[in-house]
């Protein structure tokens, strides 16, 4: 993974290139994205590391992906992701989410590995509409809420959703849970 201070200097001229391509002012971003004007300063100036769940709001007002705003260097036609540029999010719980790879043209895709300990949950926020979520569970049992309801997902099962609402991600076993998921969104805005 690449270290803290070259992530966030990435971020920040990523998020102030796509906001730029955009046209955007840091009002319009602070508006579609709910993020705060003062914290998107911050983020290009390179001062913080956001979180996923704000790197998630800040994409879905851009139209890219988290992949797109956390990626160091340019996109070759064959991409190896080593082990060294995988970006982590730890959670406070000590479970984690790595984005293994992602991409933002033709097709919106993330490629995520998530890690919970017991008794931890995450709460996602709602991507724009159409996006798809799908996921299978490598170790331990996930509950999977979304819509009111909750829905149990078991070792070597799989899961796929629609993720235009709020949704939680929870380990409410007694052992690790471990899920790969991958993240589509419709290459056109359908709100738009």
């Amino acid at each position: 993974m690449p270290d803290p201070e070259t992530l966030a200097a990435a971020i920040a001229a990523n998020v102030r290139g796509q906001r730029a391509h955009r046209g955007m002012t840091l009002d319009e971003l602070a508006a579609r994205s709910n993020v705060s004007r003062g914290m998107l300063i911050q983020i290009e100036q390179g001062r913080t590391n956001p979180s996923v769940n704000t790197l998630s709001r800040i994409g879905d007002a851009l139209g890219v992906t988290v992949g797109r705003l956390v990626e160091v260097s340019d996109t070759p036609v064959v991409r190896v992701v080593h082990a060294s540029e995988v970006v982590t999010f730890e959670h406070s719980g000590g479970g984690s989410a790595r984005l293994l790879v992602g991409t933002d043209a033709p097709a919106i895709l993330e490629l995520w590995d998530w890690h919970l300990g017991p008794g931890e949950l995450h709460d996602g926020d709602a991507h724009p509409a159409g996006t798809r979520e799908m996921i299978t569970v490598i170790e331990g049992e996930l509950t999977l809420s979304l819509y009111g309801k909750s829905h149990i997902v078991g070792k070597d099962e799989a899961v796929v959703f629609s993720a235009d609402r709020p949704h939680r991600y929870a380990n409410e076993g007694g052992a690790p849970l471990r899920f790969v998921m991958v993240v589509t969104e419709p290459a056109e805005r359908l709100d738009d």
